[in-house]
């Protein structure tokens, strides 16, 4: 009686060694695959944070929360009371879900436009208010940080920093159709605060002047350039300029700071002169300025004792 067990064993290996192959190559490219796939998010942390910033990983946005705030206060922010009753104000009615502005901050550098902001949120934030920073290279993902914040029962002011723009940079307009572009409804607990040097955000240029049109009845009209230029900043309702420094409005600042880091009147008068003389080597009497100095100062004056 013949033996049948190794033939049925030859026959069936031809047929399972390519499939088992197939198989293994098939694994080997899903292994692959799982570590090119985005990794799926974390949940946000909306209770433990009151303040985040959009972060890009892989191609994939996220909130990333910040646990740890600049401590400024409102009182803090000297001879910029106009401007901070202003922002003060607007804020204050988004958190009571009243009508508000959006917000473009402009200006001399170091003034207090983006202390302020941070102010407002230390401030506002036990009443639900919330910070989003946004750096300008992510202004693209704005429709993203809109739908995920929009559902939320806190109120968001997306902060865009130190803000400003090149001819043909993709983020102007993704910021024109978030402020009152698109055809989706506007998300009433968010709104956008933007500080700048620069009033309407782009580059001026001699040239643009040349764009202006002349009428017969002698109205002039801004050309196609500068109307562009101009049409990011006047989606903005609120516009707040902060100027530079007078003299004894730089020493009150620095004063005020001193005292602050628990320096007495003996040693912030001594300061008088050097302070002035840190601020000419800087080329600018700003608050940024005024508080660099009183840290060096303080500082100084503390290993002294």
């Amino acid at each position: 009686m013949p033996n049948t067990g190794p033939k049925k064993a030859a026959q069936t290996s031809p047929v399972e060694t390519p499939i088992a192959k197939l198989l293994e190559r098939a694994e080997a490219v899903l292994d692959r695959l799982e570590h090119l796939l985005p990794e799926t998010p974390e949940p946000v942390d909306w209770e433990g944070a009151r303040a985040f910033r959009w972060r890009k990983q892989g191609g994939r946005g996220r909130l990333q929360p910040v646990y740890r705030t600049a401590a400024i206060r409102l009182s803090d922010l000297k001879n910029i009371d106009r401007q901070k009753r202003a922002i003060e104000q607007n804020t204050r009615q988004f958190i009571a879900g009243k009508p508000a502005n959006n917000v473009l901050l402009t200006g001399a550098r170091g003034t207090g436009k983006s202390s302020l902001i941070k102010a407002c949120l230390n401030q506002f934030a036990k009443r639900g208010l919330r910070l989003v920073e946004v750096d300008k290279v992510d202004l693209l993902d704005l429709p993203d940080i809109v739908e995920l914040l929009g559902p939320r029962k806190e109120r968001f002011i997306v902060f865009c920093d130190d803000l400003s723009f090149e001819d043909g940079e993709g983020g102007y307009k993704a910021l024109k159709v978030a402020l009152d572009g698109s055809i989706a409804e506007t998300s009433e607990n968010i709104l956008i605060y933007a500080t700048s040097n620069r009033r309407h955000l782009m580059p001026e240029h001699m040239r643009d002047n040349l764009t202006y049109q002349h009428q017969e009845d002698g109205e002039i009209h801004p050309g196609e350039v500068i109307e562009e230029k101009i049409s990011l900043s006047e989606r903005f309702g609120l516009w707040v300029s902060f100027y530079p420094f007078k003299q004894d409005e730089y020493l009150g600042i620095v004063a005020q700071w001193l005292t602050h880091f628990g320096c007495d009147q003996s040693v912030v008068a001594a300061a008088h002169d050097e302070a002035l003389r840190w601020a000419l080597e800087r080329g600018s009497r700003s608050g940024r300025v005024a508080w660099q100095f009183a840290r060096d100062w303080a500082g100084r004056h503390s290993i002294q004792k």
